[in-house]
């Protein structure tokens, strides 16, 4: 019998070996020529993961959150102001942040479960003076997806800096940086680039370099600070040494390993491998009787899908009882519907067979908590989604 559990959370999640082989690899000096080659080559690697050709990277140690400080401490002065889109417990973090940096916020926030209207958004932006707005991606609470294409193009057209946090969705949804006029796409290694946590990751648009450049006040971070980390970066993809503080050295190395096995799979394929899983392990999830919390379906993420319980059945007796079966899910983290729902991660290496075996765990665990359904027909269901769609 194994000795693991499959983990399905939205994140960590599912690592390739190939990415743990380079992690658990002897470490380095962060100025070997070994190391800098795959620094850079790791910097050049995220333009095209992000579709960004014209874009700035940065990779800093440091948790998503970090990521999100590195936007908005380089990006917000003092009396700035800036609009915050929020469908979750993520979005609302952005307004702590910004605050703590000197902006003056104002949030935009959805339903639990839907996305703000753009029409909203728009009205906001044609009778407030905004340097910044801020909107995720998708929101790990809620796993809802926002459509960022028209708000980069909302931005763009207020003359507004766009900052995306794309922690649980670059490298698993559909991103194209520099055509959808996205200034700022943010992320952390663990969700779907497929590298254990630790690393802050953005690329920033020439527009978000200019206005950092174009700064009145020093950045309030010392650690954040780009002008700190901007030579190190271009130093590393010249292939030269350069130090302002240890870099990660192992963890830069799995990103590399990673980083490559995701441009060879392609972003256009990676995307498509993404959205049919997910529609696969939804067609599994409704059969066993299930929704969502996300409520329209052109809303509902492809990295991973919130569940609501069904009548009846409680996380105390379901989540244990779907461990037990082999797989790990995450409980409910919206503070407002925590115990009504639970969260299936389904992002970068998961594979079909990840889906059939957590919508069996599922199973398992509901019939354990009292759920009656036809044995089998989650399962069913997917593979129906699958032979439908050609995953």
């Amino acid at each position: 019998m194994k000795d693991r559990s499959l983990l399905m959370i939205p994140g960590p999640i599912e690592f390739e070996p190939e990415v743990l082989q380079a992690l658990g690899a002897p470490t380095t000096s962060h100025v070997a020529p070994n190391f800098i080659e795959a620094f850079g080559r790791a910097l050049e690697a995220m333009r095209k993961i992000w579709l960004a050709p014209e874009g700035q990277p940065f990779v800093v140690a440091g948790s998503g959150t970090l990521a999100m400080e590195l936007a908005g401490a380089n990006l917000v002065e003092p009396g700035d102001r800036a609009l915050v889109l929020s469908t979750g417990v993520f979005g609302d973090r952005f307004e702590d942040l910004l605050s703590r940096h000197g902006a003056d916020v104002t949030v935009l926030r959805a339903p639990i479960g839907q996305t703000l209207d753009l029409s909203q958004v728009e009205d906001d932006l044609r009778s407030g003076v905004y340097k910044i707005l801020t909107v995720t991606h998708v929101d790990t609470s809620t796993a809802v997806r926002m459509p960022i294409r028209e708000i980069g193009e909302l931005a763009r057209r207020y003359n507004v800096l766009s900052i995306v946090d794309g922690v649980c969705s670059v490298a698993g949804e559909e991103i194209w940086q520099d055509e959808w006029n996205l200034d700022v796409v943010l992320t952390a290694s663990q969700k779907a680039i497929g590298v254990p946590p630790g690393l802050a990751l953005l690329v920033a648009s020439q527009r978000a370099m200019a206005a950092f450049a174009s700064r009145e006040t020093p950045v309030r971070s010392y650690y954040a600070d780009w002008a700190k980390w901007l030579p190190i970066m271009q130093a590393y993809e010249a292939r030269k040494p350069s130090y302002f503080g240890t870099p990660a050295v192992n963890l830069v190395a799995a990103l590399d390993v990673s980083l490559r096995q995701i441009v060879d799979e392609g972003m256009t394929a990676r995307f498509a491998r993404h959205e049919q899983l997910a529609g696969a392990f939804r067609a599994g999830a409704v059969a066993l009787g299930m929704n969502f919390v996300a409520t329209e379906p052109q809303h509902r993420a492809n990295t991973l899908t919130a569940c609501r319980y069904p009548n009846g059945v409680a996380a105390g007796d379901l989540l244990p009882a779907i461990k037990q079966a082999g797989v790990i899910v995450a409980g409910g983290l919206h503070p407002e519907i925590k115990s009504e729902y639970f969260r299936v991660g389904h992002m970068g290496a998961v594979s079909m067979g990840d889906i059939l075996a957590a919508l069996g765990a599922i199973e398992i665990g509901l019939r354990h908590a009292g759920h009656v359904c036809e044995p089998g027909i989650g399962v069913a269901a997917a593979l129906q989604w699958h032979a439908a769609h050609g995953i």
